[in-house]
């Protein structure tokens, strides 16, 4: 059974910065990309970043670039999020999940869903 574990939200000052982890178990390949959606009081649900289980490639939403970072660690199967510079914008339940190989980074297209953690950026 394939099971994602979230942790690390919390409180933090605008310009501050969180890590986030998740620790996957239960993949029997790597045909996988695990990272993170987002979903803010009264909006939809959204891709923040995600890295490829096989190869470590990443990707993320044009709103964090060059602010948040995404990295892997196999040995651990833990994928982590390092938020920097967060902003009040950012404040959101961040949810972690996988979705396959070759598929875009969309709810619609992901294959397991973990608890969600509260991020809370106060200005």
């Amino acid at each position: 059974e394939v099971q994602l574990q979230a942790s690390g939200g919390g409180l933090v000052q605008a310009g501050g910065s969180l890590r986030l982890s998740c620790a996957a178990s239960g993949f029997t390949s790597d045909d996988y990309a695990i990272g993170w959606f987002r979903q803010a009081p009264g909006k939809e649900r959204e891709g923040v970043s995600c890295i490829m289980r096989s190869d470590g490639s990443t990707w993320y939403a044009n709103s964090v670039k060059g602010r948040f970072t995404i990295s892997s660690d196999n040995a651990k199967n833990t994928v982590y999020l390092q938020m920097n510079s967060l902003k009040p914008e950012d404040t959101a339940v961040y949810y972690c999940a996988a979705v396959p190989s070759g598929s875009y980074y969309t709810s619609g297209a992901v294959r397991h869903w973990g608890k969600g953690t509260l991020v809370t950026v106060s200005s």
